[in-house]
Protein backbone atom coordinates (compact mmCIF):
# COMPACT_ATOMS: atom_id res chain seq x y z
CA UNK A 1 0.00 0.00 0.00
CA UNK A 2 1.75 3.15 -0.90
CA UNK A 3 1.92 6.20 2.10
CA UNK A 4 -0.38 9.25 1.33
CA UNK A 5 1.18 12.22 0.07
CA UNK A 6 1.27 15.02 3.06
CA UNK A 7 1.75 18.47 1.41
CA UNK A 8 3.22 20.69 4.34
CA UNK A 9 3.94 24.33 3.59
CA UNK A 10 7.31 26.34 3.47
CA UNK A 11 8.30 29.50 5.13
CA UNK A 12 10.19 31.89 3.29
CA UNK A 13 12.62 34.29 4.05
CA UNK A 14 14.05 37.42 2.79
CA UNK A 15 17.87 37.59 1.04
CA UNK A 16 20.80 37.39 3.66
CA UNK A 17 21.51 34.04 6.21
CA UNK A 18 21.10 31.18 3.69
CA UNK A 19 21.35 33.12 0.40
CA UNK A 20 21.80 36.39 -0.96
CA UNK A 21 18.26 35.55 -2.98
CA UNK A 22 14.54 34.56 -0.94
CA UNK A 23 14.83 31.58 0.05
CA UNK A 24 12.32 28.90 1.75
CA UNK A 25 12.89 26.98 4.84
CA UNK A 26 11.41 23.64 6.57
CA UNK A 27 12.36 22.04 10.09
CA UNK A 28 12.78 18.81 9.54
CA UNK A 29 10.76 17.84 12.49
CA UNK A 30 7.68 18.57 10.15
CA UNK A 31 8.75 15.97 7.58
CA UNK A 32 9.98 13.69 9.98
CA UNK A 33 6.57 13.72 12.13
CA UNK A 34 4.67 12.99 8.67
CA UNK A 35 7.10 9.88 7.45
CA UNK A 36 6.81 8.34 10.71
CA UNK A 37 3.82 8.23 10.77
CA UNK A 38 3.12 6.53 7.51
CA UNK A 39 2.79 9.47 5.44
CA UNK A 40 5.03 10.81 2.26
CA UNK A 41 6.26 14.38 2.89
CA UNK A 42 5.75 16.68 0.07
CA UNK A 43 7.18 20.41 0.82
CA UNK A 44 5.31 23.14 -0.68
CA UNK A 45 6.39 26.60 -2.04
CA UNK A 46 4.33 29.66 -2.20
CA UNK A 47 2.39 29.71 -5.30
CA UNK A 48 -1.29 30.92 -4.46
CA UNK A 49 -2.64 30.33 -8.14
CA UNK A 50 -1.70 26.64 -8.39
CA UNK A 51 -3.34 26.27 -4.91
CA UNK A 52 -5.77 23.63 -6.87
CA UNK A 53 -2.83 21.35 -8.98
CA UNK A 54 -0.87 20.96 -5.51
CA UNK A 55 -4.27 19.94 -4.17
CA UNK A 56 -4.87 17.40 -7.20
CA UNK A 57 -1.75 15.33 -6.48
CA UNK A 58 -1.51 15.24 -2.34
CA UNK A 59 -3.98 13.19 -0.11
CA UNK A 60 -3.38 15.38 3.00
CA UNK A 61 -2.34 18.72 4.05
CA UNK A 62 0.13 20.43 7.02
CA UNK A 63 -0.29 24.10 7.39
CA UNK A 64 3.43 25.41 9.45
CA UNK A 65 3.54 27.85 12.26
CA UNK A 66 6.16 30.47 12.00
CA UNK A 67 7.27 33.65 13.11
CA UNK A 68 4.44 35.74 11.36
CA UNK A 69 1.23 36.96 11.80
CA UNK A 70 -1.93 36.47 9.87
CA UNK A 71 -3.06 39.99 8.42
CA UNK A 72 -5.70 41.38 10.23
CA UNK A 73 -7.66 42.77 7.72
CA UNK A 74 -8.50 38.94 7.13
CA UNK A 75 -10.63 38.46 10.23
CA UNK A 76 -11.75 41.89 9.80
CA UNK A 77 -9.98 44.02 12.14
CA UNK A 78 -9.51 47.65 11.76
CA UNK A 79 -6.61 48.40 13.52
CA UNK A 80 -3.23 46.29 12.90
CA UNK A 81 -0.80 45.95 16.24
CA UNK A 82 2.28 46.92 16.35
CA UNK A 83 3.96 43.12 16.53
CA UNK A 84 2.32 42.05 14.09
CA UNK A 85 4.54 41.19 10.91
CA UNK A 86 2.96 39.81 7.71
CA UNK A 87 3.68 37.28 5.13
CA UNK A 88 1.86 38.39 2.51
CA UNK A 89 2.10 35.57 -0.33
CA UNK A 90 2.73 32.78 1.73
CA UNK A 91 -0.66 33.62 3.69
CA UNK A 92 -2.43 33.67 0.36
CA UNK A 93 -0.91 30.10 -0.66
CA UNK A 94 -1.75 28.72 2.15
CA UNK A 95 -5.48 30.19 2.17
CA UNK A 96 -5.98 29.13 -0.92
CA UNK A 97 -4.66 25.58 -0.04
CA UNK A 98 -6.74 25.18 3.53
CA UNK A 99 -9.69 26.77 1.54
CA UNK A 100 -9.86 24.17 -1.28
CA UNK A 101 -8.60 21.56 1.20
CA UNK A 102 -12.14 22.21 2.91
CA UNK A 103 -13.77 21.92 -0.04
CA UNK A 104 -12.56 19.30 -0.81
CA UNK A 105 -13.01 17.59 2.95
CA UNK A 106 -9.75 16.53 3.06
CA UNK A 107 -7.77 16.14 5.86
CA UNK A 108 -5.73 19.53 7.26
CA UNK A 109 -3.82 20.36 10.29
CA UNK A 110 -3.07 23.83 11.47
CA UNK A 111 -0.43 23.53 13.35
CA UNK A 112 0.29 27.18 15.68
CA UNK A 113 0.06 30.20 13.02
CA UNK A 114 -1.62 27.20 10.75
CA UNK A 115 -4.12 26.82 13.58
CA UNK A 116 -4.81 30.72 13.43
CA UNK A 117 -4.94 30.61 9.93
CA UNK A 118 -7.31 27.96 9.38
CA UNK A 119 -9.59 29.65 12.34
CA UNK A 120 -9.90 32.54 10.28
CA UNK A 121 -10.33 30.62 7.09
CA UNK A 122 -13.45 29.14 9.17
CA UNK A 123 -14.87 32.46 10.03
CA UNK A 124 -13.35 33.09 13.49
CA UNK A 125 -11.11 36.26 14.19
CA UNK A 126 -8.01 36.41 16.16
CA UNK A 127 -6.35 37.89 19.22
CA UNK A 128 -3.13 40.34 17.51
CA UNK A 129 -1.12 39.94 20.76
CA UNK A 130 -2.20 38.05 23.88
CA UNK A 131 -0.76 40.07 26.85
CA UNK A 132 -2.57 43.11 25.70
CA UNK A 133 -6.33 41.02 25.51
CA UNK A 134 -5.60 38.27 28.42
CA UNK A 135 -5.36 38.93 31.94
CA UNK A 136 -2.29 37.13 33.78
CA UNK A 137 -2.11 34.83 30.63
CA UNK A 138 0.84 32.46 30.52
CA UNK A 139 3.88 32.25 29.27
CA UNK A 140 2.65 31.29 25.59
CA UNK A 141 6.05 32.19 24.21
CA UNK A 142 8.06 29.55 26.70
CA UNK A 143 11.54 30.81 27.25
CA UNK A 144 12.61 26.95 27.68
CA UNK A 145 13.48 25.06 24.82
CA UNK A 146 10.51 24.03 22.35
CA UNK A 147 11.30 20.64 22.91
CA UNK A 148 9.86 21.11 26.52
CA UNK A 149 6.45 20.82 27.10
CA UNK A 150 5.28 25.04 28.84
CA UNK A 151 2.17 24.83 29.87
CA UNK A 152 -0.43 22.19 30.66
CA UNK A 153 -3.86 22.16 28.49
CA UNK A 154 -7.17 21.12 28.96
CA UNK A 155 -9.06 19.11 26.08
CA UNK A 156 -12.75 18.53 25.71
CA UNK A 157 -15.15 15.81 25.70
CA UNK A 158 -16.40 14.56 22.49
CA UNK A 159 -14.40 16.63 19.92
CA UNK A 160 -11.82 15.00 17.49
CA UNK A 161 -8.55 16.14 19.31
CA UNK A 162 -9.86 13.89 22.36
CA UNK A 163 -10.95 11.07 20.70
CA UNK A 164 -6.95 10.94 18.83
CA UNK A 165 -5.09 11.67 22.02
CA UNK A 166 -7.63 10.13 24.45
CA UNK A 167 -6.72 12.08 27.83
CA UNK A 168 -8.61 14.98 29.43
CA UNK A 169 -5.16 17.07 29.46
CA UNK A 170 -1.88 17.40 27.40
CA UNK A 171 1.44 19.11 28.06
CA UNK A 172 2.41 21.40 25.22
CA UNK A 173 5.25 23.81 24.04
CA UNK A 174 3.88 27.05 23.51
CA UNK A 175 5.47 29.68 20.95
CA UNK A 176 3.18 31.94 19.81
CA UNK A 177 1.78 35.50 20.75
CA UNK A 178 -1.35 35.77 18.99
CA UNK A 179 -4.42 32.99 19.57
CA UNK A 180 -8.29 32.32 18.41
CA UNK A 181 -10.64 34.58 19.26
CA UNK A 182 -14.06 34.64 18.42
CA UNK A 183 -15.24 31.51 17.36
CA UNK A 184 -17.85 31.18 13.68
CA UNK A 185 -20.63 28.37 13.55
CA UNK A 186 -18.48 26.21 11.40
CA UNK A 187 -15.89 25.88 14.38
CA UNK A 188 -15.47 23.81 17.38
CA UNK A 189 -13.17 24.91 20.24
CA UNK A 190 -11.11 21.72 21.43
CA UNK A 191 -8.85 22.27 23.85
CA UNK A 192 -7.90 25.41 26.28
CA UNK A 193 -5.13 26.70 28.55
CA UNK A 194 -5.38 27.53 31.96
CA UNK A 195 -5.92 31.22 31.18
CA UNK A 196 -8.42 30.74 28.96
CA UNK A 197 -6.75 30.92 25.49
CA UNK A 198 -7.88 28.38 23.18
CA UNK A 199 -5.97 25.69 22.45
CA UNK A 200 -7.26 23.68 19.52
CA UNK A 201 -10.15 24.18 16.90
CA UNK A 202 -11.87 21.63 14.44
CA UNK A 203 -14.17 22.14 11.92
CA UNK A 204 -17.73 21.09 13.00
CA UNK A 205 -18.61 20.35 9.00
CA UNK A 206 -15.45 18.31 8.07
CA UNK A 207 -13.77 14.97 8.83
CA UNK A 208 -10.78 15.98 9.67
CA UNK A 209 -10.00 19.61 9.59
CA UNK A 210 -8.13 20.20 13.11
CA UNK A 211 -5.85 22.84 14.28
CA UNK A 212 -3.47 23.10 17.64
CA UNK A 213 -1.55 26.05 18.97
CA UNK A 214 1.14 24.08 20.17
CA UNK A 215 4.09 22.50 17.71
CA UNK A 216 3.40 18.64 18.41
CA UNK A 217 6.35 18.28 15.34
CA UNK A 218 8.66 18.36 18.19
CA UNK A 219 6.87 15.07 19.83
CA UNK A 220 6.32 16.30 23.50
CA UNK A 221 3.97 13.69 24.72
CA UNK A 222 2.39 10.88 23.26
CA UNK A 223 -0.83 12.51 22.06
CA UNK A 224 1.77 14.72 19.78
CA UNK A 225 2.73 11.49 17.93
CA UNK A 226 -1.08 10.33 17.96
CA UNK A 227 -2.03 13.68 16.42
CA UNK A 228 -0.04 12.98 13.02
CA UNK A 229 -0.78 9.55 12.89
CA UNK A 230 -4.27 10.15 12.81
CA UNK A 231 -3.76 12.62 10.24
CA UNK A 232 -2.12 10.17 8.41
CA UNK A 233 -4.86 7.37 8.42
CA UNK A 234 -7.17 9.72 7.50
CA UNK A 235 -5.66 11.08 4.45
CA UNK A 236 -4.71 7.46 3.62
CA UNK A 237 -9.06 6.69 4.01
CA UNK A 238 -9.92 9.43 2.13
CA UNK A 239 -7.46 8.96 -1.01
CA UNK A 240 -8.96 5.08 -1.35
Amino acid sequence: MSRPVIGITLDSEKPGCYSNLPWYALRQNYTDAVAEAGGLPLPLPHEPDQADAYLDIIDGLVITGGAFDVDPSLFGADKRHSTVVTKDRRTAFELATTRGALDRDMPLLGICGGQQLLHVALGGTLIQHIPDEIAEPLAHEQPNPRDEPGHSISLRPGTLLHRIVDADSLEVNSAHHQAAKDTSDRIVVNAVAQDGVIEGIEAIDASFALGVQWHPEYNVSAGDKAIFKALIDAAAHSST
